[in-house]
Parts: structure tokens; C-alpha cells; sequence
């Protein structure tokens, strides 16, 4: 179930981008995205492998220079101000990049030290007990688990208590159980005041998250609340029972108006690019043809649906995503 937002007060801006574009030569990597992102809530980028997620995320907080288009994160103008900016955001690469051959706690008072934060024994302190490595302190990062790496890397991140936070992909390589609980750490920071930036391309991550954006090569192709998303949707979901999934499947495929068709087990998932209305008589006819005892049913949408209709179109003969 996704959480609800802070409703305590009125919710402001913390990113604001229009019409943000990157190119890279004669390839246009992001192309004018225009983005709200609201202030202690978790946002959520979701979108296939070579979307535009990390660039676009470089651009906001000034790694990367923009090739058109106007930034402002936390009332600051970027990349103008981008050196301001660094000391109130935090950013976590989907690799982990701290000092393997450094102990736990030497990794904290390193970060600690370049952010100017030497003094902070007592911030150390609190964050190996938040984050569990009390009794790991003398341990070495590269001997870690993956799930360990990443709540290591989380820790430093925040170690300067940042108003904003942006992680690139941060569990793609962790187990289910890990991931639940860096989650679980990232509810804490919001509900704290945190306002967190996440790209993910996992399902059960983005439908945590508070507001998501689609990402489709380099163009934002849907916005709004994961329950907004899915209720639009309403409608064009089918859930086909059959005997010969494989055949049914190469079968309905081949439909006007049908966007989509996969297999969960032995029924079939449809998704359609018209209401149930109209497309339920071509499918059930095209049953008939292969599985007289297939059965059609109208089916609730999820987000793997809303990602799939929203990211189905032809790719342009010069156009592609980073």
C-alpha cells in the first residue's frame, strides 16, 4: 500500500525543472522535461535501462551542465548556484563508491572530515546505531554485504543532515529483505523533512514511493501518485484464462488496440489501448479461434501496466535515451 504524504503543512517545491534537455552530440539523452518535485515526500523516476534517469539526476544537482532548460532546487538556480547547493543535498550512486579498504567508521570520519563536519563524533555516533553497524564498527566496507554497502553508503550520504536527497538506483543489487528496510530508512528521513529523489527501474519500489515519473528515452511520459496512475488505466486490463497461454498469446499480440500480452503462470495479462467496451469482442472472438473454454475478465491495473502502456510507443529513427 503506497504511504500517504505529509499532510502536517502545505506542501512546496523542492525541485523545479522546465523544459531540461541533454544532449550529447547528436544524441538527445533527456528532452524537455518539465518536473515538480513536492518537499519531504519520497519521488520516485521510474523507467527502463538508457531512459535518461541518472542524467537527468546529474543535472539537477549540477554535476552535469544542462543543454537547455531552467533548474531551480531548494530556491537555488542550477547550475549557477550549484556549489551552494552541495552542502544541503545528498547523493548516492547506484555503485557503491566509498573506501573498501577503509573500516566502517573510517569511512564515516572521512566523510565527515571533507564536509566539514571533523568535530562530528557524536553524528557518528548516532548514525552507526540508526543504521545497525555499532558492532561492525572495525569492520572493513569491502567485506560487507550488499545490503550492508548500501545502508554504509545511506549513512554517509545523510551525514550532513541534507534537505534533499538523491539516490541513482540504490538497491538494484541487493536482496528483498534489504531492500524493505533501506525503504523503511527512507520513510524515517522523510517523515523527518527529507525530501528524497529515487530512480528505480523495480516495481514494488516505485509503487512506494509518495509521486512517481515515468522516464521513456529521455522524455517524461507520465506523472502523478502510483494509485492515479493505475486508475487510469481503468478499463483496459484483461486477464485471460486458458489452456494454450502460448498460442493465445502469440494470438491476442496480433489485435488492433492491443498494446501488451503477458503470461503470469498459466493465464495471460492484456493490455489494451482501448476501454473493455470495445476491445472485449475482438479478444473473445480470437479465443473462440484457438480455446473455446479461455475466459476474459476485466482486471484491476497495476503499476507494471501503467509502465508498459506509458513507455509503449516506436522508438524515432534519431532519437534515443542515455
Amino acid at each position: 500500500m503506497n504511504p500517504s504524504a505529509p499532510a502536517s503543512e502545505p506542501t512546496s517545491i523542492a525541485i523545479r525543472a522546465r523544459g531540461l534537455s541533454k544532449d550529447f552530440g547528436r544524441l538527445r539523452a533527456v528532452d524537455g522535461v518539465n518536473l515538480d518535485v513536492p518537499s519531504r515526500q519520497v519521488y520516485g523516476f521510474l523507467g527502463p535501462n538508457g531512459s535518461g534517469k541518472s542524467t537527468t539526476i546529474r543535472m539537477l544537482c549540477g554535476l552535469m551542465q544542462p543543454s537547455a532548460g531552467q533548474i531551480e532546487v531548494l530556491g537555488l538556480q542550477i547550475p549557477a548556484q550549484a556549489k551552494v547547493l552541495r552542502s544541503r543535498i545528498g547523493y548516492m550512486t547506484q555503485k557503491f563508491s566509498l573506501f573498501e579498504d577503509l573500516s566502517v567508521r573510517e569511512n564515516l570520519e572521512f566523510m565527515a572530515a571533507i564536509q566539514c563536519h571533523g568535530s562530528s563524533k557524536a553524528r557518528i555516533a548516532e548514525l552507526l546505531e540508526r543504521f545497525h553497524f555499532s558492532d561492525r564498527t572495525r569492520q572493513l566496507a569491502g567485506t560487507l554485504s550488499g545490503g550492508q554497502k548500501q545502508r554504509l553508503a545511506l549513512a554517509c550520504a545523510v551525514l550532513h543532515a541534507p534537505e534533499l536527497l538523491l539516490l541513482d538506483e540504490p538497491t538494484s543489487a541487493v536482496d528483498p529483505q534489504s531492500r524493505r528496510d533501506f525503504w523503511d530508512t527512507l520513510f524515517d528521513l522523510a517523515d523527518a523533512g527529507t525530501t528524497i529523489l529515487v530512480s528505480t527501474h523495480l516495481m514494488d519500489e516505485a509503487e512506494r514511493c509518495h509521486r512517481l515519473a515515468i522516464l521513456d528515452r529521455g522524455r517524461l511520459v507520465a506523472d502523478g501518485t502510483p494509485s492515479e496512475l493505475a486508475a487510469a488505466l481503468d478499463g483496459r486490463i484483461f486477464t485471460v484464462q486458458t489452456t494454450k497461454p502460448r498460442a493465445v498469446k502469440a494470438r491476442l499480440a496480433e489485435l488492433e488496440g492491443v498494446l501488451a500480452v503477458a503470461q503470469v503462470g498459466n493465464d495471460l495479462r492484456v493490455l489494451n489501448a482501448v476501454a473493455a467496451s470495445k476491445a472485449k469482442p475482438r479478444i473473445e472472438a480470437a479465443l473462440d479461434e484457438l480455446d473455446a473454454s479461455a475466459v476474459a475478465e476485466v482486471a484491476t491495473p497495476n503499476l507494471e501496466d501503467v509502465f508498459v502502456a506509458a513507455t509503449h510507443r516506436p522508438a524515432p529513427p534519431t532519437e534515443a535515451a542515455r
